[in-house]
């Protein structure tokens, strides 16, 4: 009996141990990146639009589609900051890689073509249903994806907000061994 209960008092340590969140881990550094990168995106939108149309449109913040994509961004700046913690050949890393290349593929590829589609659709709306006013004023939002250059930039930004961020954090002791 008393061999079963210390089984099981070693058993219940262990999970403990495991269980509890430590207060010496990064794993707030990787979020804190992941929103940071994600948020500065969306920002950047709202200047970039101001630069080359000269309109202050705030509503940029909270859309999709633009430069730079703010999805890649949050995506490669969580990755790289997986890899400057866990190490760039880490079974976390790779997860996290990978998950950001699925995002970029989605945002050039499938949430763009919906886009387009969109835009079809919504002419064909205006053509067709020109006599039927309710109709022909639906519309379809047609800004989803990104181009290539938008992901490219985005995953850029995101990677070098992670940079950044982690040797700050490094220069600056904000993390325990």
């Amino acid at each position: 009996m008393d061999h079963l209960y210390q089984s099981l008092s070693l058993s219940l340590s262990v999970f403990a141990d495991v269980a509890t969140p430590s207060l010496d881990g990064r794993g707030w550094q990787v979020i804190l990146v992941t929103l940071m990168s994600s948020s500065i995106a969306q920002v950047l939108k709202v200047i970039i639009k101001l630069l080359t149309t000269g309109k202050l449109d705030m509503r940029m913040v909270a859309t999709t589609g633009g430069m730079p994509s703010s999805h890649s961004s949050c995506t490669m700046g969580m990755a790289v900051s997986v890899g400057l913690i866990e190490g760039f050949n880490s079974v976390s890393f790779a997860i996290a890689l990978c998950l950001a290349f699925i995002v970029m593929y989605d945002a050039a590829g499938v949430r763009r073509t919906v886009g387009l589609q969109a835009k079809v659709l919504n002419k064909m709306m205006i053509e067709l249903f020109s006599d039927h006013p309710k109709l022909s004023h639906e519309r379809i939002k047609e800004f989803l994806g990104h181009t290539p250059v938008e992901v490219f930039v985005g995953a850029t930004l995101g990677s070098l907000i992670a940079l950044g961020f982690n040797n700050l954090a490094i220069s600056q002791h904000w993390h325990v061994n």
